[in-house]
């Protein structure tokens, strides 16, 4: 039992690579409902993982992998058709990239990183932001390319997020000097 997070998890990767077959053969509905899919079992597998206490070490580390591969995936393919600018997918590369080092480091290091609000209300602008690009590219009712400021307020709180998480982490020190650690769910 204490694994179905961390197979959810697993599930999530696999749906980056069928997201990307199925974008490649301009399926965007069947795209937008594997994305919907992998977004709602990222939080049926971290609110399993934090009720029943199922979290482990692969579980924080598979999570946020499959969160920012899912969303490099995504925004490339939209970056391919035309659907986002380039500095769209390129700012968003850069602070995955970026965060995928920095929680590789800390990890070796025995620190875990967890979200916070400034990191939820990102992923959910993300989220909102790619909902209305697969509005705007199945032609579902005329957006008039209205995803692009939720992309720019996204972006704009997911750096918020990555200084907070860098003020959390590195300046704020428990008595005894080590990295403080909250409880939470992991980063994304």
């Amino acid at each position: 039992m204490k694994n179905i997070p961390n197979i959810l998890s697993g599930i999530r990767l696999i749906l980056v690579g069928v997201f990307i077959f199925l974008f490649t053969k301009s399926q965007y509905l069947w795209c937008m409902i594997v994305y919907i899919a992998a977004f709602l079992t990222d939080i049926l597998d971290g609110y399993l993982a934090r009720r029943n206490n199922w979290i482990t070490n692969i579980g924080k580390v598979l999570d946020p992998l499959a969160d920012k591969l899912m969303l490099m995936a995504v925004l490339s393919c939209f970056y391919y058709v035309g659907e986002i600018p380039l500095y769209v997918l390129i700012a968003v590369v850069c602070k995955e990239v970026l965060m995928i080092v920095i929680g590789a480091y800390l990890y070796t290091r025995k620190v875990v990183v967890y979200a916070d609000w400034f990191g939820k209300i990102a992923t959910g602008l993300f989220c909102l932001a790619i909902l209305l690009t697969f509005c705007h590219l199945n032609r579902c009712w005329e957006t008039y390319y209205i995803h692009l400021p939720v992309y720019w307020l996204a972006i704009a709180t997911a750096i918020a997020s990555f200084f907070h998480y860098g003020i959390k982490t590195f300046i704020r020190k428990e008595g005894n000097g080590r990295i403080e650690e909250e409880t939470g769910s992991s980063a994304k």
